[in-house]
């Protein structure tokens, strides 16, 4: 009896061991944007697939706006009323070894095309779904060249026509290193502090 329960027991656990587990591959954490006295939370979706870490944040647009003028809060508010259906995703990837990820082992391409097809074609890998079940394509895509300073590579993705009571969430479809269909789920939007 008591080799019975043992055995249970392990089998259990090397059963429970063996499994792929989400978890490990999904993390939820916040990111915090601050700009002359004022801050933001968003949530940040972190996936992990294929040694490759992947994150995205929703950038407050207020945020944005207010780091890219250097206008009063007055015409932080007017430029926010023409710009409240746009959306701002902060995508990162990054390598678990702090690898350079656009090297041609992880894309199949030479490092210039790599770079290349971040600064101008991976737009078409991006869609929004918001909560409504529309589907949003990217407009638009911004490459932030570090010139290998840093270990992650990143890009703004820019999506339009969207309302700013919606949640949204982002779809990848990775064709940079092949890792397939990839889901952000954000379920909030980016919160003022």
């Amino acid at each position: 009896m008591y080799k019975t329960i043992v055995l249970s027991i392990l089998a259990s656990f090397f059963i429970f061991s063996c499994q792929d587990n989400k978890s490990n591959r999904y993390k939820i954490d916040y990111k915090s944007y601050y700009h002359n006295g004022q801050d933001w939370k968003s949530r940040r979706v972190t996936l992990y697939e294929n040694d490759i870490i992947y994150s995205a944040t929703e950038v407050p647009i207020h945020y944005y706006l207010a780091k890219n003028s250097n206008g009063s809060i007055s015409i932080i508010d007017s430029l926010y009323n023409d710009n409240k259906r746009e959306r701002i995703i902060e995508i990162e990837f990054e390598n678990i070894d702090s690898k350079d990820l656009l090297e041609e082992e992880y894309t199949e391409r030479s490092y210039e095309d790599a770079v290349k097809y971040l600064a101008f074609s991976i737009d078409k890998d991006f869609q929004v779904i918001t909560s409504t079940n529309d589907t949003i394509k990217c407009s638009g895509v911004h490459f932030e060249r570090n010139f290998k300073v840093a270990p992650f590579k990143r890009a703004l993705l820019y999506f339009s026509n969207i309302n700013p009571d919606e949640n949204i969430n982002l779809l990848y479809q990775d064709n940079l290193f092949g890792n397939g269909s990839l889901y952000f789920n954000f379920n909030e939007t980016p919160l003022k502090l």
